[in-house]
């Protein structure tokens, strides 16, 4: 596996009680992922970012997933690239903790969300678009895979994944009051470019549900 600053992505902590579907939740803000083998409502709010939601199809072991590849793509935009490898990091961890809790490689399969172009000056460089590209590149490499997708357009998303069915739902936020989202995602993006792929940890501490 590569080696990355960890403090950059990390298991997430926010969990609260949805009212409206009356089960508890995980809330994944950017470079987050959550794993569970419980029913635990997983919720995430897409803009250029992408999420996957990699699930055990036999054992009902799910998790989810949110980043964002950090360069411009004024490199080289491919697997191998410093910006992919970081990406390639996000998918991993995510991996790993599943298998931790006991889901098998053989049975994942994944739907994966996000991508819009919704980041006020980088229309040039489709941030949105390079990472939809980079994770289907990256499930169609590890040969997991995808049975559903909502990529690409230029409206955020909220996500809500259900493990223990495997069912997603997908709202589209058409109508923004505020520039939340945006600035979130902004500010990670920084976040990240601040801190090169090549600052290296090699422990990466996994937690159960």
């Amino acid at each position: 596996m590569a080696e990355f600053d960890t403090d950059n992505i990390h298991v997430a902590p926010n969990r609260y009680f949805d009212r409206h579907f009356e089960r508890e939740a995980i809330k994944i803000l950017p470079g987050e992922y959550f794993a569970t083998k419980s029913d635990t409502l997983i919720v995430t709010v897409l803009g250029s970012c992408v999420s996957a939601c990699i699930r055990d199809r036999v054992t009902g072991i799910a998790g989810m997933n949110h980043f964002l590849l950090p360069n411009d793509g004024s490199g080289q935009d491919n697997i191998l690239s410093e910006s992919a490898r970081y990406g390639a990091y996000a998918m991993e961890i995510l991996i790993n903790h599943l298998i931790k809790l006991g889901a098998r490689r053989e049975q994942l399969e994944a739907k994966v969300f996000g991508g819009g172009n919704v980041l006020k000056g980088f229309t040039a460089i489709n941030v949105g678009e390079r990472n939809a590209e980079f994770v289907l590149e990256y499930l169609k490499l590890e040969r997991i895979p995808v049975v559903a997708q909502d990529l690409l357009d230029i409206y955020p998303r909220k996500v809500y994944f259900f493990p223990d069915s495997g069912q997603v739902l997908i709202r589209k936020i058409k109508s923004l009051h505020n520039n939340t989202i945006m600035d979130r995602e902004s500010a990670y993006r920084m976040q990240l470019r601040n801190k090169p792929a090549n600052d290296i940890q090699q422990d990466v501490e996994l937690f159960d549900d």
